[in-house]
Protein backbone atom coordinates (compact mmCIF):
# COMPACT_ATOMS: atom_id res chain seq x y z
CA UNK A 1 0.00 0.00 0.00
CA UNK A 2 1.30 3.35 -0.91
CA UNK A 3 0.13 5.84 1.83
CA UNK A 4 1.37 9.36 1.43
CA UNK A 5 1.38 11.31 -1.94
CA UNK A 6 4.25 13.30 -0.69
CA UNK A 7 6.69 10.55 0.32
CA UNK A 8 6.26 9.15 -3.50
CA UNK A 9 6.92 11.89 -5.28
CA UNK A 10 10.21 12.77 -3.27
CA UNK A 11 11.86 9.56 -5.15
CA UNK A 12 11.70 10.39 -9.37
CA UNK A 13 12.16 6.79 -10.16
CA UNK A 14 9.09 5.72 -8.33
CA UNK A 15 7.25 8.37 -9.80
CA UNK A 16 8.23 7.23 -13.69
CA UNK A 17 7.51 3.67 -12.43
CA UNK A 18 4.07 4.29 -11.13
CA UNK A 19 3.38 6.29 -13.75
CA UNK A 20 4.26 4.03 -16.60
CA UNK A 21 2.30 1.09 -14.78
CA UNK A 22 -0.79 3.27 -14.26
CA UNK A 23 -0.76 4.45 -18.23
CA UNK A 24 0.29 0.34 -19.20
CA UNK A 25 -2.86 -0.25 -17.00
CA UNK A 26 -5.02 2.03 -18.94
CA UNK A 27 -4.19 0.93 -22.14
CA UNK A 28 -4.71 -2.73 -21.65
CA UNK A 29 -7.98 -2.36 -19.51
CA UNK A 30 -9.29 0.14 -22.37
CA UNK A 31 -8.37 -2.65 -25.01
CA UNK A 32 -10.21 -5.36 -22.48
CA UNK A 33 -13.19 -2.44 -22.32
CA UNK A 34 -13.81 -1.93 -25.33
CA UNK A 35 -14.60 -5.55 -26.22
CA UNK A 36 -17.52 -5.46 -24.05
CA UNK A 37 -18.48 -1.69 -25.06
CA UNK A 38 -16.99 -0.01 -22.45
CA UNK A 39 -15.76 3.65 -23.27
CA UNK A 40 -12.32 4.03 -23.03
CA UNK A 41 -12.85 7.30 -20.69
CA UNK A 42 -14.63 5.80 -18.58
CA UNK A 43 -11.57 2.88 -18.10
CA UNK A 44 -9.39 5.55 -17.32
CA UNK A 45 -11.49 7.12 -14.91
CA UNK A 46 -11.67 3.78 -13.32
CA UNK A 47 -8.14 2.84 -12.87
CA UNK A 48 -7.65 6.55 -11.78
CA UNK A 49 -9.90 5.56 -8.97
CA UNK A 50 -8.47 1.79 -8.49
CA UNK A 51 -4.97 3.87 -7.83
CA UNK A 52 -6.54 6.15 -5.03
CA UNK A 53 -7.36 6.18 -1.86
CA UNK A 54 -9.76 3.74 -1.59
CA UNK A 55 -7.65 1.56 -3.90
CA UNK A 56 -4.06 1.22 -3.45
CA UNK A 57 -3.82 3.86 -1.56
CA UNK A 58 -1.83 7.29 -3.56
CA UNK A 59 -3.35 10.16 -1.92
CA UNK A 60 -4.35 12.82 -3.93
CA UNK A 61 -6.64 15.64 -3.07
CA UNK A 62 -5.29 18.98 -4.41
CA UNK A 63 -8.34 20.14 -6.67
CA UNK A 64 -6.16 23.05 -7.72
CA UNK A 65 -3.73 20.61 -9.38
CA UNK A 66 -6.47 19.25 -11.09
CA UNK A 67 -7.88 21.92 -12.14
CA UNK A 68 -4.59 23.23 -14.05
CA UNK A 69 -4.50 19.47 -15.86
CA UNK A 70 -7.65 19.48 -16.72
CA UNK A 71 -7.17 23.09 -18.32
CA UNK A 72 -3.73 21.92 -20.31
CA UNK A 73 -5.78 18.93 -20.96
CA UNK A 74 -8.89 20.89 -22.18
CA UNK A 75 -6.80 23.42 -24.34
CA UNK A 76 -5.08 20.11 -26.35
CA UNK A 77 -8.60 18.00 -26.84
CA UNK A 78 -10.56 21.22 -27.99
CA UNK A 79 -7.92 22.43 -30.15
CA UNK A 80 -7.04 18.76 -31.74
CA UNK A 81 -10.78 18.71 -31.73
CA UNK A 82 -11.06 21.71 -33.66
CA UNK A 83 -8.76 20.50 -36.32
CA UNK A 84 -10.92 17.83 -37.41
CA UNK A 85 -13.87 18.94 -37.70
CA UNK A 86 -14.28 19.83 -41.43
CA UNK A 87 -15.87 23.12 -41.75
CA UNK A 88 -18.03 22.25 -45.21
CA UNK A 89 -19.71 19.55 -42.44
CA UNK A 90 -20.05 22.45 -40.08
CA UNK A 91 -21.57 25.04 -42.32
CA UNK A 92 -24.67 23.93 -42.49
CA UNK A 93 -26.18 23.59 -39.38
CA UNK A 94 -23.81 26.03 -37.85
CA UNK A 95 -26.91 27.70 -36.47
CA UNK A 96 -28.37 24.40 -34.81
CA UNK A 97 -24.52 23.51 -32.70
CA UNK A 98 -24.57 27.71 -31.91
CA UNK A 99 -28.25 27.39 -30.20
CA UNK A 100 -27.33 23.93 -28.53
CA UNK A 101 -23.81 25.27 -27.03
CA UNK A 102 -25.36 28.21 -25.63
CA UNK A 103 -29.33 28.67 -25.09
CA UNK A 104 -29.62 24.24 -24.83
CA UNK A 105 -26.72 24.73 -21.95
CA UNK A 106 -28.92 27.66 -20.17
CA UNK A 107 -32.18 25.44 -20.62
CA UNK A 108 -30.72 22.72 -19.41
CA UNK A 109 -29.18 24.94 -16.20
CA UNK A 110 -32.14 26.14 -15.01
CA UNK A 111 -34.72 22.58 -15.60
CA UNK A 112 -31.86 20.90 -13.80
CA UNK A 113 -31.34 23.46 -10.81
CA UNK A 114 -34.93 24.06 -10.21
CA UNK A 115 -35.65 20.21 -10.26
CA UNK A 116 -32.58 19.74 -7.53
CA UNK A 117 -33.64 22.79 -5.45
CA UNK A 118 -37.16 21.11 -5.39
CA UNK A 119 -35.77 17.57 -4.83
CA UNK A 120 -33.95 19.20 -2.09
CA UNK A 121 -36.79 20.88 -0.31
CA UNK A 122 -38.80 17.39 -0.60
CA UNK A 123 -35.77 15.20 1.04
CA UNK A 124 -36.57 17.51 4.35
CA UNK A 125 -33.08 19.14 3.74
CA UNK A 126 -31.12 16.44 3.87
CA UNK A 127 -28.68 18.59 2.11
CA UNK A 128 -29.97 21.99 1.97
CA UNK A 129 -28.93 23.05 -1.25
CA UNK A 130 -30.44 27.20 -2.12
CA UNK A 131 -31.84 27.77 -5.23
CA UNK A 132 -28.46 29.51 -6.37
CA UNK A 133 -26.52 26.39 -4.80
CA UNK A 134 -28.92 23.96 -7.03
CA UNK A 135 -28.18 26.01 -10.08
CA UNK A 136 -24.22 26.32 -9.50
CA UNK A 137 -24.61 22.34 -9.04
CA UNK A 138 -26.85 22.44 -12.43
CA UNK A 139 -24.17 24.99 -14.19
CA UNK A 140 -21.08 22.71 -13.75
CA UNK A 141 -22.83 19.69 -15.60
CA UNK A 142 -24.93 21.42 -17.97
CA UNK A 143 -22.34 20.95 -21.23
CA UNK A 144 -21.60 17.88 -22.83
CA UNK A 145 -18.11 17.00 -22.99
CA UNK A 146 -16.06 17.41 -25.85
CA UNK A 147 -13.35 14.76 -24.76
CA UNK A 148 -15.74 12.07 -24.63
CA UNK A 149 -18.67 12.82 -27.25
CA UNK A 150 -14.37 13.33 -29.77
CA UNK A 151 -13.18 9.91 -28.60
CA UNK A 152 -16.47 7.76 -28.58
CA UNK A 153 -18.39 8.98 -32.04
CA UNK A 154 -14.79 8.37 -33.65
CA UNK A 155 -13.85 5.37 -31.91
CA UNK A 156 -17.26 3.63 -32.57
CA UNK A 157 -16.25 4.52 -36.43
CA UNK A 158 -20.59 5.46 -36.88
CA UNK A 159 -21.71 7.36 -39.64
CA UNK A 160 -24.36 9.13 -38.99
CA UNK A 161 -27.24 11.11 -41.07
CA UNK A 162 -28.85 14.13 -40.97
CA UNK A 163 -25.56 15.25 -40.38
CA UNK A 164 -26.08 14.50 -36.06
CA UNK A 165 -22.22 14.15 -35.91
CA UNK A 166 -21.01 17.28 -37.14
CA UNK A 167 -23.92 19.29 -34.97
CA UNK A 168 -22.97 16.78 -31.98
CA UNK A 169 -19.06 17.45 -32.42
CA UNK A 170 -19.43 21.52 -32.89
CA UNK A 171 -22.30 21.49 -30.33
CA UNK A 172 -19.98 19.85 -27.44
CA UNK A 173 -16.54 21.38 -28.87
CA UNK A 174 -18.10 25.05 -28.16
CA UNK A 175 -20.89 24.52 -25.26
CA UNK A 176 -17.91 24.21 -22.83
CA UNK A 177 -17.97 28.24 -22.62
CA UNK A 178 -21.35 28.70 -21.85
CA UNK A 179 -21.32 26.14 -18.63
CA UNK A 180 -17.94 27.60 -17.79
CA UNK A 181 -19.01 31.50 -17.71
CA UNK A 182 -22.07 29.99 -16.15
CA UNK A 183 -20.28 28.28 -13.34
CA UNK A 184 -18.08 31.58 -12.32
CA UNK A 185 -21.21 33.44 -12.32
CA UNK A 186 -23.50 31.23 -9.39
CA UNK A 187 -19.74 31.44 -7.67
CA UNK A 188 -19.51 35.02 -7.43
CA UNK A 189 -23.66 35.45 -7.00
CA UNK A 190 -23.23 33.00 -3.90
CA UNK A 191 -19.85 34.65 -2.86
CA UNK A 192 -21.29 38.03 -3.15
CA UNK A 193 -24.56 37.74 -2.02
CA UNK A 194 -26.24 38.67 -5.68
CA UNK A 195 -25.71 40.21 -8.62
CA UNK A 196 -26.59 42.69 -11.74
CA UNK A 197 -28.00 40.56 -13.78
CA UNK A 198 -27.12 43.39 -16.73
CA UNK A 199 -23.63 43.14 -15.74
CA UNK A 200 -23.65 39.26 -15.96
CA UNK A 201 -25.37 39.14 -19.54
CA UNK A 202 -23.06 41.61 -20.44
CA UNK A 203 -19.77 39.62 -18.71
CA UNK A 204 -21.14 36.91 -21.06
CA UNK A 205 -21.52 38.39 -23.77
CA UNK A 206 -17.88 39.75 -23.75
CA UNK A 207 -16.37 36.73 -22.79
CA UNK A 208 -18.27 34.29 -25.67
CA UNK A 209 -17.45 37.62 -28.62
CA UNK A 210 -14.01 38.28 -27.69
CA UNK A 211 -13.27 34.47 -27.36
CA UNK A 212 -14.70 33.65 -30.68
CA UNK A 213 -12.99 36.35 -32.42
CA UNK A 214 -9.80 36.07 -30.86
CA UNK A 215 -9.92 32.08 -31.60
CA UNK A 216 -10.25 33.58 -35.55
CA UNK A 217 -7.15 35.97 -35.53
CA UNK A 218 -5.00 33.67 -33.93
CA UNK A 219 -5.75 30.79 -35.55
CA UNK A 220 -5.57 32.92 -39.12
CA UNK A 221 -1.53 33.99 -37.74
CA UNK A 222 -0.87 30.33 -36.38
CA UNK A 223 -1.30 29.71 -40.17
CA UNK A 224 0.65 32.24 -41.39
CA UNK A 225 3.33 31.54 -39.09
CA UNK A 226 3.89 27.74 -40.08
CA UNK A 227 3.89 28.15 -43.78
CA UNK A 228 6.11 31.38 -43.37
CA UNK A 229 8.44 29.95 -40.60
CA UNK A 230 10.44 27.62 -42.74
CA UNK A 231 11.80 25.36 -40.14
CA UNK A 232 14.15 22.93 -41.45
CA UNK A 233 13.21 20.13 -38.74
CA UNK A 234 10.10 19.33 -39.88
CA UNK A 235 9.66 17.33 -35.93
CA UNK A 236 9.33 21.04 -34.90
CA UNK A 237 6.13 21.75 -36.43
CA UNK A 238 3.86 20.28 -34.06
CA UNK A 239 5.46 21.59 -31.10
CA UNK A 240 5.11 25.20 -32.69
CA UNK A 241 1.55 24.77 -33.48
CA UNK A 242 0.95 23.06 -29.50
CA UNK A 243 2.49 26.44 -28.11
CA UNK A 244 0.09 28.33 -30.18
CA UNK A 245 -2.65 26.25 -29.28
CA UNK A 246 -1.57 27.47 -25.62
CA UNK A 247 -0.75 30.73 -26.48
CA UNK A 248 -4.18 30.88 -27.98
CA UNK A 249 -6.35 29.85 -24.75
CA UNK A 250 -3.82 32.16 -21.83
CA UNK A 251 -4.03 34.98 -24.08
CA UNK A 252 -7.42 35.04 -24.51
CA UNK A 253 -7.90 34.04 -20.99
CA UNK A 254 -6.11 37.35 -19.88
CA UNK A 255 -7.39 39.46 -22.09
CA UNK A 256 -11.12 37.96 -20.67
CA UNK A 257 -12.20 36.47 -23.80
CA UNK A 258 -12.71 32.72 -23.09
CA UNK A 259 -9.59 30.75 -23.95
CA UNK A 260 -11.74 27.56 -24.47
CA UNK A 261 -14.45 29.03 -27.08
CA UNK A 262 -10.83 30.40 -28.64
CA UNK A 263 -8.85 26.99 -28.89
CA UNK A 264 -11.48 25.28 -30.19
CA UNK A 265 -12.41 27.72 -33.03
CA UNK A 266 -8.29 28.73 -33.80
CA UNK A 267 -8.26 24.80 -34.14
CA UNK A 268 -11.16 24.74 -36.49
CA UNK A 269 -9.40 27.48 -38.24
CA UNK A 270 -5.56 25.90 -38.63
CA UNK A 271 -7.36 22.76 -39.64
CA UNK A 272 -9.28 24.01 -42.77
CA UNK A 273 -6.40 25.69 -43.65
CA UNK A 274 -3.53 24.80 -45.68
CA UNK A 275 -0.27 24.55 -44.01
CA UNK A 276 2.76 22.51 -44.79
CA UNK A 277 3.43 19.43 -42.76
CA UNK A 278 -0.23 19.04 -42.17
CA UNK A 279 -0.40 14.77 -42.35
CA UNK A 280 2.95 14.31 -39.26
CA UNK A 281 1.20 17.52 -37.66
CA UNK A 282 -1.77 15.71 -37.38
CA UNK A 283 -0.95 12.34 -36.16
CA UNK A 284 1.08 14.04 -33.63
CA UNK A 285 -1.96 15.64 -32.40
CA UNK A 286 -4.13 12.57 -32.28
CA UNK A 287 -1.35 10.78 -29.90
CA UNK A 288 -1.11 13.60 -27.95
CA UNK A 289 -4.42 14.31 -27.50
CA UNK A 290 -4.95 10.84 -26.28
CA UNK A 291 -2.27 10.94 -23.90
CA UNK A 292 -3.56 14.13 -22.17
CA UNK A 293 -7.34 12.32 -22.45
CA UNK A 294 -5.71 9.83 -20.16
CA UNK A 295 -3.92 11.75 -17.66
CA UNK A 296 -6.69 13.89 -17.26
CA UNK A 297 -9.44 10.81 -16.58
CA UNK A 298 -6.86 9.62 -13.98
CA UNK A 299 -6.04 12.02 -12.08
CA UNK A 300 -9.84 13.32 -11.72
CA UNK A 301 -10.42 9.45 -10.55
CA UNK A 302 -6.91 9.96 -8.14
CA UNK A 303 -9.04 13.38 -6.77
CA UNK A 304 -12.22 10.89 -5.82
CA UNK A 305 -12.69 9.62 -2.46
CA UNK A 306 -14.84 6.42 -3.76
CA UNK A 307 -16.44 5.61 -0.34
CA UNK A 308 -17.87 9.02 -0.64
CA UNK A 309 -20.14 8.58 -3.33
CA UNK A 310 -22.12 6.47 -1.98
CA UNK A 311 -23.70 8.74 0.80
CA UNK A 312 -24.69 10.85 -2.91
CA UNK A 313 -25.84 8.06 -4.80
CA UNK A 314 -29.68 8.40 -4.52
CA UNK A 315 -29.47 12.08 -5.19
CA UNK A 316 -27.38 11.63 -7.78
CA UNK A 317 -28.90 8.78 -9.27
CA UNK A 318 -32.06 10.85 -9.10
CA UNK A 319 -30.52 13.86 -10.88
CA UNK A 320 -28.78 11.87 -13.63
CA UNK A 321 -31.55 10.36 -14.70
CA UNK A 322 -33.54 13.43 -14.67
CA UNK A 323 -30.98 14.98 -16.76
CA UNK A 324 -31.01 12.25 -19.50
CA UNK A 325 -34.69 11.80 -19.41
CA UNK A 326 -35.84 14.92 -19.28
CA UNK A 327 -33.76 18.18 -19.22
CA UNK A 328 -31.50 17.37 -21.91
CA UNK A 329 -34.49 16.59 -24.15
CA UNK A 330 -36.45 19.25 -23.17
CA UNK A 331 -33.88 21.45 -24.06
CA UNK A 332 -32.72 19.82 -27.50
CA UNK A 333 -36.50 19.92 -28.91
CA UNK A 334 -36.75 23.40 -28.00
CA UNK A 335 -33.61 24.51 -29.28
CA UNK A 336 -34.22 22.98 -32.70
CA UNK A 337 -37.94 23.79 -32.48
CA UNK A 338 -37.07 26.36 -35.68
CA UNK A 339 -35.18 23.93 -37.76
CA UNK A 340 -36.77 21.44 -40.43
CA UNK A 341 -33.67 19.37 -40.88
CA UNK A 342 -33.73 17.01 -38.00
CA UNK A 343 -36.33 14.65 -37.63
CA UNK A 344 -38.10 13.55 -34.42
CA UNK A 345 -35.53 10.98 -34.48
CA UNK A 346 -32.80 12.71 -35.27
CA UNK A 347 -33.37 15.19 -32.32
CA UNK A 348 -33.84 12.12 -29.59
CA UNK A 349 -30.61 11.03 -30.78
CA UNK A 350 -28.96 14.30 -30.42
CA UNK A 351 -30.80 14.09 -26.60
CA UNK A 352 -29.54 10.90 -26.12
CA UNK A 353 -26.10 11.82 -27.05
CA UNK A 354 -25.86 14.18 -24.15
CA UNK A 355 -22.52 12.64 -22.64
CA UNK A 356 -21.21 13.95 -19.47
CA UNK A 357 -17.47 13.56 -18.31
CA UNK A 358 -14.36 15.47 -17.68
CA UNK A 359 -15.38 18.85 -18.23
CA UNK A 360 -18.08 18.58 -15.74
CA UNK A 361 -15.81 16.85 -13.46
CA UNK A 362 -13.28 19.90 -13.71
CA UNK A 363 -15.92 22.74 -13.62
CA UNK A 364 -16.89 21.35 -10.13
CA UNK A 365 -13.62 21.89 -8.58
CA UNK A 366 -14.07 25.63 -8.96
CA UNK A 367 -16.41 25.88 -5.90
CA UNK A 368 -13.80 23.56 -4.11
CA UNK A 369 -11.66 25.93 -5.15
CA UNK A 370 -13.45 29.30 -4.05
CA UNK A 371 -14.71 27.89 -0.46
CA UNK A 372 -18.40 27.22 -1.18
CA UNK A 373 -20.29 25.67 0.80
CA UNK A 374 -21.21 22.21 0.12
CA UNK A 375 -18.72 22.47 -2.72
CA UNK A 376 -17.54 18.88 -2.15
CA UNK A 377 -21.18 17.26 -2.17
CA UNK A 378 -21.33 19.05 -5.71
CA UNK A 379 -18.32 17.64 -6.76
CA UNK A 380 -19.05 14.20 -5.46
CA UNK A 381 -22.80 14.14 -7.22
CA UNK A 382 -21.02 15.54 -10.38
CA UNK A 383 -18.69 12.48 -10.60
CA UNK A 384 -21.50 10.23 -9.93
CA UNK A 385 -23.82 11.25 -12.55
CA UNK A 386 -20.13 11.35 -14.56
CA UNK A 387 -19.86 7.90 -14.26
CA UNK A 388 -23.76 7.10 -15.04
CA UNK A 389 -23.85 9.31 -17.74
CA UNK A 390 -20.80 7.64 -19.61
CA UNK A 391 -21.90 3.95 -18.71
CA UNK A 392 -26.05 4.20 -19.87
CA UNK A 393 -25.45 6.86 -22.48
CA UNK A 394 -21.65 6.28 -23.65
CA UNK A 395 -22.18 2.51 -24.05
CA UNK A 396 -25.13 3.00 -26.01
CA UNK A 397 -23.97 5.45 -28.55
CA UNK A 398 -24.09 2.85 -31.45
CA UNK A 399 -27.15 0.75 -30.47
CA UNK A 400 -28.96 4.02 -29.91
CA UNK A 401 -28.47 5.12 -33.30
CA UNK A 402 -29.02 1.50 -34.55
CA UNK A 403 -32.70 1.68 -32.80
CA UNK A 404 -33.68 5.33 -34.08
CA UNK A 405 -32.33 4.34 -37.80
CA UNK A 406 -29.78 7.03 -37.79
CA UNK A 407 -26.91 4.41 -38.82
CA UNK A 408 -25.83 5.86 -42.25
CA UNK A 409 -23.31 4.15 -44.65
CA UNK A 410 -19.35 4.90 -44.23
CA UNK A 411 -17.22 7.09 -46.30
CA UNK A 412 -14.45 5.71 -47.99
CA UNK A 413 -11.25 5.95 -46.18
CA UNK A 414 -8.27 7.48 -47.40
CA UNK A 415 -6.33 4.32 -47.33
CA UNK A 416 -2.48 5.50 -48.87
CA UNK A 417 -2.35 8.41 -45.98
CA UNK A 418 -0.41 10.33 -49.14
CA UNK A 419 -0.34 14.22 -48.52
CA UNK A 420 1.64 15.92 -51.45
CA UNK A 421 3.32 19.31 -50.73
CA UNK A 422 0.77 22.68 -50.49
CA UNK A 423 2.58 24.39 -53.67
CA UNK A 424 1.66 21.47 -56.27
CA UNK A 425 -1.65 21.94 -57.95
CA UNK A 426 -2.51 18.51 -58.85
CA UNK A 427 -5.45 16.09 -57.72
CA UNK A 428 -5.39 12.34 -56.44
CA UNK A 429 -7.53 9.65 -55.90
CA UNK A 430 -8.47 6.51 -54.82
CA UNK A 431 -10.85 3.89 -56.51
CA UNK A 432 -12.20 0.83 -55.96
CA UNK A 433 -11.97 -2.12 -58.36
CA UNK A 434 -15.18 -3.52 -59.58
CA UNK A 435 -16.61 -6.35 -61.45
CA UNK A 436 -17.79 -3.55 -63.77
CA UNK A 437 -14.19 -1.58 -64.07
CA UNK A 438 -12.43 -4.79 -65.55
CA UNK A 439 -15.20 -5.08 -68.17
CA UNK A 440 -13.50 -4.12 -71.03
CA UNK A 441 -10.38 -6.28 -69.32
CA UNK A 442 -8.41 -6.69 -66.29
CA UNK A 443 -4.99 -5.50 -66.91
CA UNK A 444 -4.37 -1.66 -65.92
CA UNK A 445 -2.98 -1.27 -69.80
CA UNK A 446 -6.81 -1.78 -71.06
CA UNK A 447 -8.40 0.96 -68.18
CA UNK A 448 -9.31 3.67 -70.34
CA UNK A 449 -7.68 6.84 -68.72
CA UNK A 450 -7.74 10.54 -70.15
CA UNK A 451 -3.84 11.79 -70.92
CA UNK A 452 -2.20 13.74 -67.54
CA UNK A 453 -3.53 11.04 -65.63
CA UNK A 454 -1.45 7.90 -64.58
CA UNK A 455 -1.97 4.87 -61.37
CA UNK A 456 0.47 5.23 -59.04
CA UNK A 457 -0.04 2.13 -56.43
CA UNK A 458 -2.22 -0.61 -55.69
CA UNK A 459 -3.14 -1.74 -52.51
CA UNK A 460 -4.25 -5.37 -52.26
CA UNK A 461 -5.38 -7.14 -49.12
CA UNK A 462 -3.30 -4.36 -47.32
CA UNK A 463 -0.01 -4.88 -49.44
CA UNK A 464 1.06 -1.97 -51.64
CA UNK A 465 2.79 -2.31 -54.88
CA UNK A 466 3.64 -0.34 -57.86
CA UNK A 467 1.80 -1.23 -61.05
CA UNK A 468 2.80 -1.63 -64.40
CA UNK A 469 1.01 -1.72 -67.87
CA UNK A 470 0.78 -5.28 -68.22
CA UNK A 471 -0.29 -5.90 -64.03
CA UNK A 472 -3.57 -7.64 -63.93
CA UNK A 473 -6.53 -6.10 -61.72
CA UNK A 474 -8.45 -7.87 -59.11
CA UNK A 475 -11.86 -6.94 -57.77
CA UNK A 476 -11.27 -5.05 -54.13
CA UNK A 477 -8.19 -3.50 -55.34
CA UNK A 478 -7.32 0.03 -53.81
CA UNK A 479 -6.23 2.27 -56.61
CA UNK A 480 -4.35 5.51 -56.55
CA UNK A 481 -4.46 7.52 -58.88
CA UNK A 482 -3.00 11.13 -59.64
CA UNK A 483 -3.58 13.90 -62.32
CA UNK A 484 -2.65 17.33 -63.11
CA UNK A 485 -6.20 18.46 -62.35
CA UNK A 486 -9.68 17.49 -61.20
CA UNK A 487 -11.35 17.10 -64.54
CA UNK A 488 -9.34 14.78 -65.62
CA UNK A 489 -9.71 12.32 -63.21
CA UNK A 490 -13.54 12.89 -63.60
CA UNK A 491 -13.06 11.52 -66.92
CA UNK A 492 -11.56 8.95 -65.93
CA UNK A 493 -14.41 8.20 -63.64
CA UNK A 494 -16.95 8.80 -66.35
CA UNK A 495 -14.91 6.78 -69.00
CA UNK A 496 -15.00 3.66 -66.30
CA UNK A 497 -18.32 4.06 -64.71
CA UNK A 498 -16.59 4.99 -61.11
CA UNK A 499 -18.83 5.94 -58.68
CA UNK A 500 -17.26 5.52 -55.30
CA UNK A 501 -13.75 7.14 -54.96
CA UNK A 502 -12.11 9.48 -52.60
CA UNK A 503 -10.77 12.60 -54.36
CA UNK A 504 -7.97 14.85 -52.84
CA UNK A 505 -7.37 18.73 -53.51
CA UNK A 506 -4.36 20.39 -53.24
Amino acid sequence: MIEEFPTIFSNAELVLLIISVILFFSIFAGKAGYRFGLPALLIFLGVGMLFGSDGLGIQFSNPYIAQFIGMLALTIILFSGGMDTKISDVKPIAPQGVILATIGVLATTFLTGGFIYYLSSVVAGQYGFTFPESLLMAAVMSSTDSASVFSILRSKGIYLKEKLRPTLELESGSNDPMAYMLTLLMIAYIQTGGMNLGEAVLTLVIQLVWGAAAGFLLGKLTVWIINKINIDNESMYPILLLAAAFFTFAATTLLKGNGYLAVYIAGLVVGNSKIIHKKSISTFFDGFTWLWQIVMFLTLGLLVNPHELLSVAVLGLIVGVFMIIFARPISVFLCLIPFKNFSFKGKLYISWVGLRGAVPIIFATYPLTAGIAGASVIFNVVFFITILSLIIQGTTVTSAAKLLGMVDEPERKDVFGIELPEGIKSAMSEIEITSSVLKHGNKLMELTLPDHTLAVMVMREGRYFIPKGNTVLKEGDILLMISDNDEALLQSYEALGITDYTMKKN
